[in-house]
């Protein structure tokens, strides 16, 4: 029995693994809390808005009740809600390291606004700017296609230092 294709396959496997577990940074603006301090786990349990209308306002988190992940410290409004990002982190961090996902689908890393936000196929992307929301829900699943072949090559690249423009974030709660 030839091994060879079984090696190969094995590799593949392993290096496919272990680049998926290297993250880029977590995009932090001077609150210093991922996304801005807003609790990630609270956008799926907020009704979306269609394309073309504006979505409610992200739930800011409590300082109180954090978790680490990737570098970067998540803020949640409750503890059920820690709980769930506890049990399944991956399921409710925002795409691109909460990097703007149209940005990320032009090939570089800018800010995400934590009140810019869209769920597609159960994942949370963010954007910068209400005009490039607009540009983004053109073609949202185009828009992810391209975003998805450039995040390899710019993922391991720092995260933006740059603030979100006309934001300010009122999170995480005292």
């Amino acid at each position: 029995m030839n091994r060879f294709p079984l090696l190969i396959a094995a590799s593949a496997t392993a290096l496919t693994l272990a680049a998926s577990a290297i993250a880029g940074p977590q995009y932090l603006d001077d609150t210093g809390y991922a996304v801005s301090g807003y609790d990630v786990v609270a956008y799926f349990d907020l009704e979306q808005n269609s394309v073309g209308e504006a979505q409610p306002q992200a739930v800011p988190g409590d300082k109180d009740i954090v978790s680490e992940y990737n570098g970067a410290t998540f803020a949640f409004s409750t503890p059920e809600n820690k709980a769930r990002f506890d049990a399944d982190p991956e399921a409710f961090v925002p795409q691109y390291d909460g990097h703007c996902a149209y940005g990320v689908s032009k090939g570089g890393k800018v800010p995400g606004n934590p009140n810019l936000w869209r769920i597609v196929d159960g994942k949370l992307y963010l954007n910068i700017t209400e005009n490039v929301v607009g540009f983004w829900e053109e073609d949202i699943p185009g828009n992810i296609n391209l975003a998805e072949g450039n995040w390899p090559g710019i993922e391991g690249e720092g995260a933006s230092k740059n603030p979100i423009p006309q934001f300010s974030s009122s999170a995480p709660a005292d």
